[in-house]
Protein backbone atom coordinates (compact mmCIF):
# COMPACT_ATOMS: atom_id res chain seq x y z
CA UNK A 1 0.00 0.00 0.00
CA UNK A 2 1.05 3.27 -1.08
CA UNK A 3 2.58 5.92 1.88
CA UNK A 4 -0.06 9.17 2.20
CA UNK A 5 2.19 12.42 1.52
CA UNK A 6 2.12 15.33 0.91
CA UNK A 7 3.47 15.66 -2.53
CA UNK A 8 3.43 19.87 -2.92
CA UNK A 9 5.24 20.09 0.23
CA UNK A 10 7.57 17.21 -0.48
CA UNK A 11 8.64 19.11 -3.70
CA UNK A 12 8.86 22.61 -2.58
CA UNK A 13 11.10 21.09 0.07
CA UNK A 14 13.38 18.99 -2.32
CA UNK A 15 13.69 22.13 -4.47
CA UNK A 16 14.24 24.74 -1.08
CA UNK A 17 17.50 21.95 -0.19
CA UNK A 18 18.59 22.32 -3.91
CA UNK A 19 18.63 26.16 -3.96
CA UNK A 20 20.74 25.95 -0.51
CA UNK A 21 22.80 23.54 -2.22
CA UNK A 22 23.32 25.97 -4.90
CA UNK A 23 24.05 28.78 -3.42
CA UNK A 24 26.89 27.49 -1.96
CA UNK A 25 28.55 27.17 -5.14
CA UNK A 26 28.47 30.86 -5.82
CA UNK A 27 32.00 30.79 -3.19
CA UNK A 28 33.54 28.49 -5.64
CA UNK A 29 33.45 30.68 -8.73
CA UNK A 30 36.98 32.23 -8.13
CA UNK A 31 40.26 32.43 -9.78
CA UNK A 32 40.84 28.95 -9.78
CA UNK A 33 37.53 28.73 -11.83
CA UNK A 34 38.87 31.90 -14.37
CA UNK A 35 42.10 29.76 -14.93
CA UNK A 36 40.13 26.92 -15.69
CA UNK A 37 37.77 28.50 -18.24
CA UNK A 38 40.80 30.85 -19.82
CA UNK A 39 42.63 27.75 -20.18
CA UNK A 40 39.80 26.08 -21.98
CA UNK A 41 39.24 29.00 -23.97
CA UNK A 42 43.14 28.82 -25.11
CA UNK A 43 43.18 25.53 -25.74
CA UNK A 44 44.02 24.76 -29.19
CA UNK A 45 41.98 21.44 -28.86
CA UNK A 46 38.54 19.72 -27.60
CA UNK A 47 37.59 19.37 -23.81
CA UNK A 48 36.63 15.63 -23.47
CA UNK A 49 34.25 15.00 -21.14
CA UNK A 50 34.48 11.53 -19.35
CA UNK A 51 32.06 10.00 -16.66
CA UNK A 52 29.62 7.12 -15.85
CA UNK A 53 26.28 6.87 -14.52
CA UNK A 54 23.84 10.03 -13.41
CA UNK A 55 27.51 12.09 -13.30
CA UNK A 56 28.12 10.55 -17.16
CA UNK A 57 24.65 11.83 -18.24
CA UNK A 58 25.34 15.28 -17.03
CA UNK A 59 28.51 15.52 -18.91
CA UNK A 60 26.53 14.52 -22.42
CA UNK A 61 24.38 17.59 -21.45
CA UNK A 62 27.68 19.97 -20.71
CA UNK A 63 29.29 18.67 -23.99
CA UNK A 64 26.02 19.15 -25.90
CA UNK A 65 25.54 23.05 -24.56
CA UNK A 66 29.44 23.53 -24.70
CA UNK A 67 29.08 22.69 -28.76
CA UNK A 68 26.04 24.36 -29.42
CA UNK A 69 27.71 27.62 -27.83
CA UNK A 70 31.03 27.48 -29.74
CA UNK A 71 33.15 25.25 -27.80
CA UNK A 72 34.66 22.12 -29.18
CA UNK A 73 33.41 19.30 -26.96
CA UNK A 74 33.14 15.24 -27.06
CA UNK A 75 31.53 12.96 -24.35
CA UNK A 76 33.58 9.56 -23.38
CA UNK A 77 31.96 7.13 -21.00
CA UNK A 78 34.70 6.01 -18.67
CA UNK A 79 34.18 2.16 -19.57
CA UNK A 80 34.03 2.95 -23.26
CA UNK A 81 37.35 4.90 -22.81
CA UNK A 82 39.12 1.44 -21.24
CA UNK A 83 37.82 -0.56 -24.07
CA UNK A 84 39.24 1.45 -26.87
CA UNK A 85 37.60 5.25 -27.09
CA UNK A 86 40.52 6.48 -24.75
CA UNK A 87 42.05 7.10 -28.95
CA UNK A 88 39.94 9.43 -29.79
CA UNK A 89 41.39 11.59 -26.91
CA UNK A 90 44.02 13.77 -28.65
CA UNK A 91 47.74 15.54 -26.86
CA UNK A 92 46.17 18.73 -27.30
CA UNK A 93 42.56 18.08 -25.91
CA UNK A 94 41.95 18.96 -22.31
CA UNK A 95 40.01 16.00 -20.23
CA UNK A 96 37.10 17.24 -17.63
CA UNK A 97 36.47 14.49 -15.48
CA UNK A 98 33.13 14.36 -13.47
CA UNK A 99 32.48 12.27 -10.72
CA UNK A 100 30.79 12.64 -6.99
CA UNK A 101 32.97 10.27 -5.16
CA UNK A 102 35.78 10.86 -7.61
CA UNK A 103 36.66 7.20 -6.50
CA UNK A 104 34.59 5.36 -9.17
CA UNK A 105 36.84 2.03 -10.09
CA UNK A 106 36.05 2.77 -13.86
CA UNK A 107 38.43 6.19 -13.12
CA UNK A 108 40.80 5.21 -10.98
CA UNK A 109 41.91 2.44 -13.43
CA UNK A 110 41.50 5.35 -16.26
CA UNK A 111 43.28 8.35 -14.79
CA UNK A 112 47.14 6.79 -15.24
CA UNK A 113 46.39 6.26 -18.09
CA UNK A 114 44.95 9.58 -19.37
CA UNK A 115 47.96 11.13 -17.29
CA UNK A 116 50.73 9.34 -19.38
CA UNK A 117 49.15 11.16 -22.49
CA UNK A 118 50.43 14.78 -20.79
CA UNK A 119 47.08 16.01 -21.32
CA UNK A 120 45.55 18.75 -18.36
CA UNK A 121 42.93 16.92 -16.37
CA UNK A 122 40.10 18.83 -14.49
CA UNK A 123 38.72 17.04 -11.99
CA UNK A 124 35.06 18.00 -11.21
CA UNK A 125 33.59 16.54 -8.49
CA UNK A 126 32.38 16.44 -4.67
CA UNK A 127 35.17 15.00 -3.00
CA UNK A 128 38.02 17.00 -2.85
CA UNK A 129 39.96 14.72 -1.00
CA UNK A 130 39.14 11.64 -3.46
CA UNK A 131 40.94 9.85 -5.69
CA UNK A 132 40.27 11.58 -9.04
CA UNK A 133 41.24 15.48 -6.90
CA UNK A 134 44.32 14.37 -5.70
CA UNK A 135 45.45 13.15 -9.42
CA UNK A 136 44.02 16.13 -11.11
CA UNK A 137 45.79 19.41 -12.36
CA UNK A 138 42.71 21.52 -11.73
CA UNK A 139 39.69 21.10 -9.39
CA UNK A 140 35.71 22.05 -9.64
CA UNK A 141 34.75 21.62 -6.48
CA UNK A 142 31.07 20.44 -6.38
CA UNK A 143 29.86 18.86 -2.94
CA UNK A 144 27.12 19.77 -1.97
CA UNK A 145 25.22 19.44 1.92
CA UNK A 146 23.15 16.60 0.69
CA UNK A 147 21.26 14.61 -1.66
CA UNK A 148 17.04 15.77 -2.17
CA UNK A 149 16.48 12.32 -1.94
CA UNK A 150 15.35 11.63 1.61
CA UNK A 151 17.78 8.48 1.91
CA UNK A 152 20.44 10.95 0.87
CA UNK A 153 21.37 8.29 -1.80
CA UNK A 154 19.44 9.22 -5.45
CA UNK A 155 21.78 11.41 -7.39
CA UNK A 156 19.47 14.83 -7.23
CA UNK A 157 21.16 17.64 -5.76
CA UNK A 158 24.93 16.68 -6.38
CA UNK A 159 23.99 16.25 -10.24
CA UNK A 160 22.08 19.92 -10.34
CA UNK A 161 25.35 21.11 -9.01
CA UNK A 162 27.20 19.42 -11.88
CA UNK A 163 24.97 20.39 -14.56
CA UNK A 164 24.98 24.26 -13.07
CA UNK A 165 29.07 24.15 -12.62
CA UNK A 166 28.88 23.12 -16.44
CA UNK A 167 26.37 25.94 -17.62
CA UNK A 168 28.61 28.56 -15.58
CA UNK A 169 31.80 27.41 -17.91
CA UNK A 170 29.70 27.18 -20.83
CA UNK A 171 27.96 30.44 -20.47
CA UNK A 172 31.79 32.12 -19.64
CA UNK A 173 33.38 30.23 -22.37
CA UNK A 174 30.38 31.68 -24.52
CA UNK A 175 31.31 35.59 -23.70
CA UNK A 176 34.81 34.88 -23.30
CA UNK A 177 35.00 33.81 -27.12
CA UNK A 178 32.58 36.43 -28.20
CA UNK A 179 30.09 34.14 -29.78
CA UNK A 180 27.33 36.14 -31.12
CA UNK A 181 24.15 35.88 -32.42
CA UNK A 182 24.60 35.03 -35.97
CA UNK A 183 27.35 32.10 -34.64
CA UNK A 184 24.44 30.35 -32.85
CA UNK A 185 22.46 30.41 -36.11
CA UNK A 186 25.28 28.73 -37.80
CA UNK A 187 25.05 25.76 -35.06
CA UNK A 188 21.63 26.09 -34.92
CA UNK A 189 19.68 25.95 -38.75
CA UNK A 190 16.95 23.87 -37.37
CA UNK A 191 13.78 24.27 -35.96
CA UNK A 192 11.86 28.08 -35.17
CA UNK A 193 15.21 29.16 -33.28
CA UNK A 194 17.31 28.31 -36.40
CA UNK A 195 14.81 29.61 -38.77
CA UNK A 196 14.26 33.15 -37.05
CA UNK A 197 18.30 33.61 -36.93
CA UNK A 198 18.86 32.14 -40.53
CA UNK A 199 15.51 32.86 -42.92
CA UNK A 200 16.16 35.81 -45.10
CA UNK A 201 13.43 37.61 -47.07
CA UNK A 202 14.99 36.83 -50.10
CA UNK A 203 14.72 33.07 -48.91
CA UNK A 204 10.46 33.50 -48.24
CA UNK A 205 9.55 35.07 -51.27
CA UNK A 206 8.38 34.24 -54.65
CA UNK A 207 10.13 37.13 -56.81
CA UNK A 208 8.64 36.63 -60.32
CA UNK A 209 5.79 38.25 -59.71
CA UNK A 210 6.56 41.77 -58.92
CA UNK A 211 1.85 43.64 -58.86
CA UNK A 212 2.87 47.11 -59.93
CA UNK A 213 0.33 50.00 -61.16
CA UNK A 214 1.27 53.09 -62.55
CA UNK A 215 -0.39 56.27 -60.30
CA UNK A 216 -2.80 56.95 -62.87
CA UNK A 217 -4.03 53.36 -63.57
CA UNK A 218 -7.76 53.06 -63.15
CA UNK A 219 -9.08 50.94 -60.25
CA UNK A 220 -9.71 47.63 -62.81
CA UNK A 221 -5.77 47.60 -63.60
CA UNK A 222 -5.69 47.71 -59.67
CA UNK A 223 -7.66 45.03 -59.20
CA UNK A 224 -6.43 42.84 -61.89
CA UNK A 225 -2.57 43.23 -59.97
CA UNK A 226 -3.81 42.60 -56.69
CA UNK A 227 -5.92 39.44 -57.72
CA UNK A 228 -3.05 38.38 -59.94
CA UNK A 229 -1.00 37.10 -57.16
CA UNK A 230 -1.40 36.03 -53.42
CA UNK A 231 0.39 39.33 -51.63
CA UNK A 232 -3.12 40.92 -51.53
CA UNK A 233 -1.36 44.21 -52.59
CA UNK A 234 0.22 45.96 -55.54
CA UNK A 235 2.97 48.80 -55.93
CA UNK A 236 2.54 52.37 -57.28
CA UNK A 237 5.17 54.44 -59.45
CA UNK A 238 5.41 57.43 -60.88
CA UNK A 239 7.84 58.75 -62.80
CA UNK A 240 9.47 54.98 -62.79
CA UNK A 241 9.90 55.14 -58.79
CA UNK A 242 7.49 53.45 -56.49
CA UNK A 243 5.46 55.62 -54.50
CA UNK A 244 3.10 54.00 -52.43
CA UNK A 245 1.17 50.90 -51.83
CA UNK A 246 -2.34 49.86 -52.74
CA UNK A 247 -3.86 46.89 -50.42
CA UNK A 248 -7.08 44.78 -50.76
CA UNK A 249 -7.86 46.72 -46.97
CA UNK A 250 -7.35 49.49 -49.32
CA UNK A 251 -10.12 48.95 -51.64
CA UNK A 252 -12.64 47.11 -49.21
CA UNK A 253 -12.32 50.81 -47.14
CA UNK A 254 -12.84 52.63 -50.56
CA UNK A 255 -16.04 50.31 -51.20
CA UNK A 256 -17.30 51.38 -47.99
CA UNK A 257 -17.13 54.90 -48.27
CA UNK A 258 -17.64 55.66 -52.28
CA UNK A 259 -20.71 55.09 -54.03
CA UNK A 260 -19.34 56.17 -57.42
CA UNK A 261 -16.31 54.50 -57.96
CA UNK A 262 -15.98 54.94 -61.90
CA UNK A 263 -13.44 57.46 -61.66
CA UNK A 264 -11.02 56.10 -59.16
CA UNK A 265 -7.35 56.21 -60.10
CA UNK A 266 -4.26 54.37 -58.16
CA UNK A 267 -3.37 57.77 -56.50
CA UNK A 268 -6.70 58.06 -55.56
CA UNK A 269 -6.04 54.75 -53.35
CA UNK A 270 -2.57 54.42 -52.52
CA UNK A 271 -0.73 54.95 -48.98
CA UNK A 272 2.10 56.72 -49.59
CA UNK A 273 5.53 56.03 -48.42
CA UNK A 274 4.90 52.30 -48.13
CA UNK A 275 6.95 50.41 -45.82
CA UNK A 276 9.83 48.45 -47.30
CA UNK A 277 12.66 46.00 -46.62
CA UNK A 278 15.88 44.95 -48.33
CA UNK A 279 15.46 41.28 -49.56
CA UNK A 280 18.94 39.88 -47.49
CA UNK A 281 17.38 41.28 -44.31
CA UNK A 282 15.84 38.58 -42.16
CA UNK A 283 12.27 37.39 -41.64
CA UNK A 284 12.31 38.11 -38.39
CA UNK A 285 12.77 41.80 -39.11
CA UNK A 286 10.18 41.69 -41.77
CA UNK A 287 8.13 39.76 -39.01
CA UNK A 288 9.00 43.15 -36.19
CA UNK A 289 8.62 46.13 -38.48
CA UNK A 290 5.00 43.95 -39.83
CA UNK A 291 3.95 43.91 -36.00
CA UNK A 292 5.37 47.47 -34.85
CA UNK A 293 3.10 48.99 -37.78
CA UNK A 294 -0.29 46.40 -38.01
CA UNK A 295 0.18 46.19 -41.44
CA UNK A 296 0.14 42.77 -43.32
CA UNK A 297 2.96 43.46 -46.61
CA UNK A 298 6.00 44.65 -46.96
CA UNK A 299 7.46 46.04 -50.67
CA UNK A 300 10.91 44.51 -51.13
CA UNK A 301 13.89 46.21 -52.46
CA UNK A 302 17.24 45.10 -53.52
CA UNK A 303 19.06 48.42 -53.22
CA UNK A 304 16.58 50.85 -55.24
CA UNK A 305 15.47 47.89 -57.42
CA UNK A 306 11.71 46.74 -56.43
CA UNK A 307 11.49 43.30 -56.21
CA UNK A 308 8.10 42.28 -54.74
CA UNK A 309 6.04 42.03 -51.96
CA UNK A 310 6.41 40.01 -48.88
CA UNK A 311 2.99 39.07 -46.39
CA UNK A 312 2.92 38.13 -43.21
CA UNK A 313 1.79 34.45 -44.28
CA UNK A 314 5.04 33.88 -46.27
CA UNK A 315 6.67 34.18 -42.87
CA UNK A 316 4.17 32.19 -40.54
CA UNK A 317 3.59 29.12 -42.91
CA UNK A 318 7.34 28.49 -41.83
CA UNK A 319 6.79 28.40 -38.33
CA UNK A 320 9.40 30.90 -37.39
CA UNK A 321 7.31 32.41 -34.76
Amino acid sequence: MKKHIDIIKTAKKLIKEQLASLNTLIDRINEDFQIIVELISNNSGRLIVIGLGKSGIIGRKIVATLNSTGTLASFIHASDALHGDMGNINNNDIVLFISKSGNTEELIKLLPLIKKMNVKIIAMTGNKESYLAINSDFILDVSIIKEACPNNLAPTTSTTAQLVMGDAIAVSLLQLNNFTEEDFAKVHPGGSLGKKLNLSVNDLCDFHTQPLVLATDTLEKVIIAISSNRQGATAVSLDKKIIGIITDGDLRRMLETRQDISNVLASDLMTLNPKTINKNELAYKAFSIMKKYSITQLLVFSEDEYCGIIHLHDIVKHNIF
